[in-house]
C-alpha cells in the first residue's frame, strides 16, 4: 500500500460517511422511516441493496477457500440457497410486502395470538439480534483482519502490531459504519449499498482480469488448476459423466472435494430447512421497504441475477488462479488478498482495497440496522415502552445500533476461520425452515410449533457443530458426556433437520391451534393461496390474492433460467463448450416457460385487520 492507495481508501470512506449523514433527515420521522425507509424504496435500489448485503469482504476469501479446498462444486454450500431465493420471488415477496411489517419477528403476532406469540416474538428477536447477528458481524470483521494482515497494511505504515491491534483497527472501521448506519437508518444503508456494490463488484472483476492475464489466459488457468489438485476442481457437481456412465453416490467424493452426502444435503435439505426459507431477515426488510408488491418481486429478481449469475465467476476465477500460483498455501482463504498484493499496481491496489472495504461496510451496516430493528421494534417498542413516541423510537433505534456494533466486535475476538464460522451460522439456523414456509399456507401451524422448531434447530445445530465431549465431577463420580460433533457437514444438516421435525410436529399436535379470529385477521392481511386457508376464505368471503399452483410453476421456470445462465457463463469462462450450449438451451427453455405463464396475480387493496401487535408503529 502506497500513499496513492491510502488516499483512494480515505476518499472512499469519507464519501460514504458524508452520504450517510446527508440522508439522516430521511430517517428522523418515525420507526418506519428509520428501519424500512418509509416503504418508499424503488425496486432497483432494494434489489442492489440485497445483493450488496450478501457481498461482504469475507465472501471472496470464503470462496477462495471453498474452491481451493473442495473445488467449484463446494460452492453448492451457497448456490443451494438459490432454490429458496427464487421461491422468494414468486411465493413470498408479495406476501411480505402485503403484511406491512418492520421485521419478520413482528409477523409472529400477526400470525399467532396470545402469550405464546409474544414469547416467540421476544425469543426470536433476541436470538437473531444478539446471538446470530453478532456472530455474523464478528466473522465479517475476521475477514477484514485477514485482509489487513495479508495486504501488510501496518508494515506499509511502519507499524508492527499484534493480532489484537489489527482487530481493533477493524473495530474502528465498524465505528465509522455505525456513524452513518446509526444516524441515517435504512436509507443511509441502502444508498451507500448501491455505490458500495458497484465498487465491490468492479474490484472483483479487476482482480479476476489481472490474475487471469498474469497466468496467460483462461486456458492456462483451467489447465493449471486441474493439474494442481487431486480431485476434479472444475466439476460443477460431484457427479461426472464418462465412459463408465454415471457414477454412484459412493464415487462422488473422489470426483470433487465434497462428499455425496454433503451435496445431497445442500440440494435437497439445506435451503428449505434454513431459517430464511421464506425470505427472512435483511431480505424481508428490503421487501417491506419496497414501494409496492410488484416492486418487491422485481427487487427479488434483481438480487438473484446479481448474486448468482454476475458475481459468482470473478471470485471463482481468482480462486483457481490462487490454487495455481500458491499450491502450498496453508490457508486457502488468503489466496485472494495475496494475489491482490502480488499482481495489482499502485493505485489499482488502492481501488480494489477500497472495493473490499465497501463490501465489508455494506454488510456490517445492514447487520447493524437489521439487528437494531429487532431490539427496537420487537423488544423495546413491544414490551418495554409500547407507548413511546415516534421520536423516542428513532432515538432507541440509534442506541440499539451502538449496542449491536459492540456485540459484533466482541464476537470477532473469538472467531478464527471464515469458512468454519459460515458453516456454524448455517448449522444453528437449520431446522425451522419448514415451519416458516408452512405457516403461510396451513392454518394448523401455531406459535408453539415455530418456537420449538427454532430452539431445537439452534441447539442441535450448535451441539453437532462444536460439542467435542466433556467430563464432569458429580458427587465424586466422573460423568462422561460424549462428543456430539458431526464432522460431515451434510450429515450434520440432515440430522439437525430430522430431529427438529421430530420435535416440532408432536409439539404442534399437542397444543391448541390458533383462535379462528386471529387466523381470519391474518388471512385478510396476507391472503395466501393454496388449500390450507379454505375455511378462512369461506368465513371472510375474500378470495386468495395468490395463484399458488401457477406461482410454483413460475418458480420451476425461474430456476431453469437462473441456473442455466449461471452455468452457461461458467461454461464460457472455463472453456467448456458443451456446458455452455446445454445451459444456454436450459435458460432459454425456462424463459419461454416463464413467459407462457403470464404475469403474476395482482392483489386488490386489502382491508386492515382488526388488531395489530404494534398499533403505533406507523407515524
Amino acid at each position: 500500500m502506497r500513499p496513492l492507495d491510502w488516499a483512494i481508501v480515505a476518499l472512499y470512506m469519507l464519501a460514504s460517511l458524508a452520504l450517510g449523514i446527508y440522508l439522516a433527515r430521511r430517517a428522523a420521522g418515525s420507526l418506519v422511516d428509520f428501519f424500512v425507509g418509509g416503504r418508499a424504496v424503488p425496486w432497483w435500489l432494494a434489489g442492489i441493496s440485497m445483493a450488496a448485503t450478501t457481498f461482504s469482504i469475507d465472501t471472496p476469501l470464503y470462496i477462495a477457500g471453498v474452491v481451493g479446498n473442495r473445488g467449484i462444486a463446494g460452492n453448492w454450500e451457497w448456490w443451494s440457497f438459490a432454490f429458496s431465493h427464487v421461491i422468494m420471488i414468486y411465493i413470498f415477496a408479495r406476501l411480505w410486502r402485503r403484511a406491512e411489517i418492520v421485521t419478520d419477528a413482528e409477523l409472529t403476532e400477526l400470525r399467532y395470538g396470545g402469550r405464546p406469540a409474544a414469547l416467540l416474538r421476544a425469543t426470536k428477536s433476541f436470538l437473531f439480534a444478539v446471538i446470530i447477528n453478532s456472530v455474523g458481524i464478528g466473522y465479517a470483521m475476521l475477514a477484514m483482519v485477514k485482509v489487513v494482515d495479508a495486504l501488510e497494511v501496518f508494515p506499509s505504515l511502519g507499524i508492527d502490531p499484534g493480532e489484537q491491534a489489527k482487530l481493533w483497527s477493524v473495530v474502528g472501521v465498524s465505528a465509522l459504519v455505525l456513524a452513518y448506519a446509526g444516524v441515517a437508518g435504512l436509507w443511509g444503508v441502502i444508498a451507500t449499498d448501491f455505490f458500495q456494490f458497484v465498487l465491490a463488484l468492479g474490484g472483483a472483476i479487476v482482480v479476476a482480469s489481472v490474475a487471469v492475464a498474469e497466468m496467460g489466459g483462461l486456458g492456462d488457468v483451467v489447465a493449471g488448476a486441474q493439474q494442481a489438485t487431486t480431485h476434479d476442481i472444475l466439476s460443477f457437481t460431484p457427479l461426472a459423466w464418462g465412459e463408465g456412465g454415471t457414477r454412484g453416490i459412493l464415487g462422488w467424493s473422489s470426483l470433487a472435494g465434497i462428499s455425496g452426502a454433503t451435496f445431497l444435503a445442500y440440494v435437497f435439505v439445506q435451503w428449505w430447512a434454513f431459517r430464511r426459507s421464506d425470505g427472512g431477515g435483511e431480505f424481508v426488510q428490503r421487501l417491506a421497504a419496497s414501494r409496492s408488491e410488484a416492486e418487491a418481486q422485481k427487487a427479488a429478481w434483481l438480487f438473484n441475477l446479481m448474486h448468482y449469475v454476475v458475481r459468482t465467476w470473478p471470485w471463482i476465477l481468482v480462486a483457481l488462479v490462487a490454487v495455481v500460483v500458491y499450491p502450498n498455501l496453508e490457508d486457502r482463504e488468503l489466496g485472494y488478498p495475496k494475489l491482490m498484493l502480488d499482481f495489482l499496481p499502485v493505485g489499482v491496489l488502492g481501488l480494489v482495497v477500497a472495493s473490499l472495504l465497501a463490501a465489508f461496510m455494506s454488510t456490517v451496516s445492514t447487520l447493524i440496522n437489521w439487528g437494531a430493528s429487532y431490539l427496537t421494534n420487537d423488544l423495546y417498542a413491544r414490551f418495554l415502552h409500547p407507548h413511546a413516541s415516534q421520536r423516542e423510537l428513532v432515538t432507541a433505534g440509534r442506541i440499539a445500533s451502538v449496542i449491536i456494533t459492540v456485540l459484533g466486535a466482541a464476537a470477532a475476538f473469538f472467531s478464527e476461520s471464515i469458512g468454519t464460522v459460515f458453516r456454524l451460522i448455517i448449522a444453528i439456523g437449520t431446522g425451522p425452515g419448514l415451519v416458516l414456509i408452512l405457516r403461510w399456507f396451513w392454518w394448523r401451524i401455531n406459535a408453539w410449533a415455530e418456537l420449538s422448531a427454532m430452539l431445537a434447530g439452534f441447539l442441535v445445530g450448535f451441539l453437532t457443530s462444536v460439542w467435542r465431549g466433556a467430563e464432569l465431577e458429580v458427587w465424586g463420580a466422573t460423568l462422561v458426556i460424549p462428543a456430539l460433533r458431526i464432522e460431515d457437514f451434510g450429515i450434520r444438516l440432515m440430522v439437525t433437520s430430522l430431529i427438529t421435525v421430530a420435535i416440532w410436529v408432536p409439539v404442534m399436535l399437542a397444543t391448541r391451534p390458533e383462535a379462528e379470529e386471529k387466523l381470519d385477521d391474518f388471512y385478510r392481511r396476507a391472503r395466501p393461496g393454496g388449500p390450507g386457508w379454505r375455511r378462512q376464505r369461506e368465513r371472510t368471503g375474500l378470495p386468495a390474492a395468490q395463484d399458488l399452483a401457477r406461482d410454483l410453476q413460475r418458480v420451476g421456470a425461474a430456476l431453469l433460467v437462473l441456473f442455466g445462465l449461471m452455468f452457461a457463463l461458467g461454461g464460457l469462462l472455463l472453456l467448456r463448450w458443451g456446458v455452455l450450449a446445454a445451459m444456454t438451451a436450459l435458460a432459454l427453455a425456462g424463459w419461454i416457460w416463464l413467459r407462457a405463464l403470464g404475469p403474476t396475480l395482482s392483489a386488490p387493496p386489502l382491508p386492515e385487520p382488526a388488531t395489530h401487535p404494534n398499533p403505533r408503529r406507523e407515524p
